[in-house]
């Protein structure tokens, strides 16, 4: 993917974590925490899509919010592709899901 594909698909996970607590939780301390402290927001790398859905896994068996994005296929990417992985919550909990991964 070009550099505006990937800033693009990782907004798409932006909003689309957002989205799942506005709808859920609207009162969470998580996600006030988070309007507040500046949405923050880490972009790393994976080796691929089934890397992308274990962490994805990980995620969700610890409780967090993860949202995984699938291209429209209408320009770089094949339809359905799964190019990128949200994840919103606490920051400890978090980085034990997204540790070992590489800054993008």
């Amino acid at each position: 993917m070009g550099k505006g594909k990937i800033a693009a698909q990782c907004s798409h996970a932006t909003l689309a974590c957002y989205k799942h607590y506005l709808t859920r939780a609207p009162d969470s301390p998580i996600l006030k925490r988070w309007e507040r402290g500046g949405q923050a927001k880490v972009a790393l790398q994976v080796k691929g899509e089934e890397e992308l859905l274990v962490l994805q896994a990980q995620a969700v068996s610890l409780g967090l919010c993860a949202q995984v994005i699938q291209d429209a296929g209408r320009t770089q990417i094949a339809s359905g592709s799964r190019t990128v992985l949200g994840i919103l919550g606490p920051r400890g909990v978090v980085d034990g899901v997204t540790g070992g991964l590489k800054l993008l």
